[in-house]
């Protein structure tokens, strides 16, 4: 286990900043970045890549393209599930506990 000195950080640039985060600073608000997200969710790869490499493009379309080409190239639905938890919130959860050991977890969609 690596021991810091005091006042030392292992991550000195700190966490990286999230795509809304950004996009809030670069000044979009929050309802034009959940409509752009929406419409590039529908998009294929390859959309999703001409929008990233059109000079015409917003920093905003540029941005969610690019996130979402990303994951989807890597096979990892992290990105699509922060982007669709943004946009439309995260299921309901609930856990009951039945008896005395059978835990019962549930999601509701929709």
């Amino acid at each position: 286990m690596i021991q810091w000195e005091k006042g030392e950080s292992g991550n000195p640039a700190g966490r990286p900043r999230k795509y809304v985060s950004k996009l809030n600073g670069e000044g979009y608000a929050l309802s034009e970045i959940n409509e752009c997200i929406q419409f590039m969710m529908a998009m294929t790869i390859d959309e999703l890549k001409d929008v990233h490499n059109n000079a015409n493009s917003t920093v905003l379309e540029k941005t969610i393209a690019k996130a979402l080409a990303k994951g989807l190239e890597k096979g990892s639905l992290y990105t699509l599930e922060t982007l669709l938890s943004r946009r439309f919130g995260k299921p309901k959860e609930t856990t009951e506990i039945q008896g005395e050991t059978q835990i019962v977890h549930k999601v509701k969609l929709g």
